[in-house]
């Protein structure tokens, strides 16, 4: 609803590809999967030309970005140069390829598995590629009894077969069109700016949250506030809705790093420490 891409920073293995499926089985959505290695090239993901004999002229053959819910499985473990192929389409929602641009589908979302830091065969993503992503989550581990009955053969990736649509494609950008009616009063968006500016000040972080992240976070915040059938967003709205866009995008000072904390730490003291307003 929020019109944002998805990083599940992650180990492999706990569910991050069959979750991605089953919501675009639940929301009948086109799914696409790429798995990034070093040797995944731009245009895998953009679309190349292939000269067709029998027509006699060059066809046009998609690449892997169109679709509904495109899965980048181990994003980190590709080049920058073919990370780098999807910040067009993740910001304009279409792609440039051989001098022409096209639109994909819509709705858009990228869902995308980030292997942990220091992994074999990573390569760090770029803040502009880390700031397109609207919420980074971790799945963890499942709890004892949810793998016990993966182990007895309940749920897991051959049961999404067994989903049925719930939602259209048509219905879903007609619920997102209602979601960006909600409004939000001056007093909330300070309180959000308020937040925003203190991760640009604090002596913790050395990049703080840009102008697209004060959007999404507010976006994000309306789609919270629609799903509660409020037609408002109120600051605990904000509250949870920042908790979510802002960790993955917050670059530490040396003396963070050095002192152990975390960025959803100093988010989460951030927080605490702006008032929320009254309404």
């Amino acid at each position: 609803l929020a019109g944002g891409h998805i990083l599940l920073e992650d180990i492999p293995g706990v569910g991050n590809t069959t979750m991605a499926l089953a919501f675009a089985k639940a929301m009948e959505l086109k799914f696409g999967r790429i798995q990034f290695t070093p040797d995944v090239m731009p245009s895998d993901l953009t679309g190349f030309s292939v000269y067709d004999r029998q027509r006699e002229k060059f066809v046009y053959n998609e690449g892997a970005v169109f679709c509904n819910i495109l899965l980048a499985d181990e994003i980190n473990r590709t080049s920058p140069k073919t990370q780098s192929a999807l910040l067009e389409v993740m910001e304009e929602g279409k792609v440039t390829a051989e001098g022409v641009t096209r639109a994909v589908p819509e709705p858009f979302t990228v869902i995308a598995t980030h292997n942990p830091i220091g992994s074999a065969g990573t390569q760090p993503l770029p803040e502009s590629q880390l700031d397109r992503f609207a919420i980074s989550l971790k799945l963890g581990y499942p709890d004892a009894n949810s793998e016990l009955a993966l182990l007895e053969g309940v749920g897991g990736r051959k049961n999404c077969d067994e989903i049925a649509p719930m939602v259209t494609s048509s219905e879903l950008l007609a619920l997102k069109k209602e979601c960006e009616s909600v409004t939000a009063v001056p007093e909330v968006l300070k309180y959000l700016l308020a937040i925003v500016n203190a991760t640009r000040n604090s002596p913790y972080i050395s990049l703080g949250l840009s102008p697209r992240a004060s959007l999404v976070t507010l976006s994000v915040a309306k789609a919270q506030a629609f799903l509660e059938s409020r037609s408002f967003v109120t600051g605990e709205d904000i509250r949870q809705a920042i908790a979510l866009t802002a960790p993955h995008r917050l670059i530490l000072s040396d003396e963070a790093r050095l002192g152990g904390t975390t960025p959803e730490r100093i988010i989460t003291e951030i927080i605490n420490f702006v008032p929320v307003p009254k309404l």
